[in-house]
């Protein structure tokens, strides 16, 4: 349990570099979830389906994005609180293994499955 509460501060570093990076992400690809303009002078038909399917990749992105960073938000409050590290199911302490690999886990790896 020691070793958990000593990790906390490097899993908190960790989910506040991937917070900011999706952050990044997110604000780099706004330009792509514009709504798709008919361009008279484009092809035709074809490119606009082929941005409009750009579009919704990006809409997709932005949601997995959202809920990413969502999930680092309540694994960060986790943290405050001092219940980081335990399942949500089942009460027991999370593998570290298992937040090294994900930080935002709620559950240990005998729940998850």
């Amino acid at each position: 349990m020691a070793e958990h509460d000593q990790n906390a501060e490097k899993w908190s570093a960790q989910l506040l570099a991937l917070r900011a990076q999706l952050s990044g992400e997110d604000e780099g690809a706004a330009e792509w979830r514009k709504p798709v303009e008919l361009d008279q002078q484009s092809v035709g038909r074809l490119s606009r389906m082929d941005a409009m399917q750009q579009q919704a990749m990006a809409d997709a992105e932005a949601r997995r994005r959202q809920s990413d960073i969502a999930r680092i938000d309540a694994a960060l409050k986790r943290i405050e609180e001092g219940e980081f590290g335990w399942c949500l199911t089942c009460g027991e302490l999370i593998a570290e293994q298992r937040l090294d690999i994900d930080p935002m886990a709620t559950q240990c790896i005998s729940c998850a499955s």
